[in-house]
């Protein structure tokens, strides 16, 4: 009898650590969920087969302890070490906020084949030819600005 209680534990044991770790660590079903989830029929079938009092007590047992280790770890500070924290406060400038304005020249960085890099005014954006493909360091011209975007043609 004691032998069975020990081997019950560790099988419900084994099975509540597989199982947070599959929640916590391991995002996705891996080899932790499915060994968690054996562990835990093992044990419960293996309870049951004792005697259908120790199943009900296993199964009562072992939902309580795995409910307030989930709870327990999700208060606990232990995944903070692991958690990403990182908060993005930058923000998109449109380029009619930078002071491009249709007319402006400026040089491709990259081929425009038909979106590439320009440089116009100092400042490199993302520029959009009108369909035609224009090669690296070719002068170009701003046709139009529309928020992020910048229409661009080779200069004459």
């Amino acid at each position: 009898m004691l032998l069975d209680t020990i081997l019950i534990i560790f099988l419900m044991g084994v099975a509540i650590l597989l199982a947070l770790m599959e929640i916590f660590l391991f995002p996705g079903i891996t080899v932790a969920g499915v060994g968690g989830a054996l562990f835990a029929i093992g044990g419960i079938v293996f309870a049951y087969s004792v005697s259908t009092w120790i199943g009900h007590l296993t199964l009562a047992i072992s939902s309580i302890a795995f409910i307030a280790a989930f709870l327990w770890t999700l208060r606990s500070k232990s995944f903070s070490k692991v958690a990403l924290h990182t908060d993005i406060d930058s923000r998109l400038t449109s380029c009619q906020e930078l002071g491009i304005e249709p007319g402006d020249e400026g040089i491709t960085l990259s081929r425009l084949a038909p979106i590439g890099k320009a440089r116009i005014k100092g400042i490199t954006v993302e520029a959009k030819s009108q369909g035609e493909l224009i090669d690296e360091n070719t002068p170009i011209k701003v046709i139009k600005v529309e928020g992020y975007n910048v229409t661009v043609s080779p200069r004459e």
